[in-house]
């Protein structure tokens, strides 16, 4: 996937995992997006490492491995917070 793409993935991967888990976390669009990037390399860790299969495009397991990955991003902070 090109740049363009990572920020678009990320941008929804990060909007997806906001919706599921809502809370007064810092940050506008831009951190979103930067979220979903970085859970999705997360997710794709996981991915692999439980041999679910890795991000590599624009389908069905790929968002919901970024959006897990967001998401442990997500109670991770939220844990380092308290």
């Amino acid at each position: 996937m090109g740049i363009l793409s990572w920020i678009v993935f990320g941008a929804l991967a990060g909007l997806a995992a906001k919706f599921l888990m809502p809370g007064d976390d810092p940050g506008g669009f831009v951190v979103t997006i930067v979220l979903g990037i970085v859970g999705a390399v997360i997710g794709g860790f996981i991915g692999q490492t439980l041999g679910i299969g890795d991000v590599t495009g624009f389908d069905l397991t790929s968002f919901g491995l970024a959006v897990l990955g967001t998401l442990v991003l997500l109670v991770g902070y939220r844990m380092v917070k308290r």
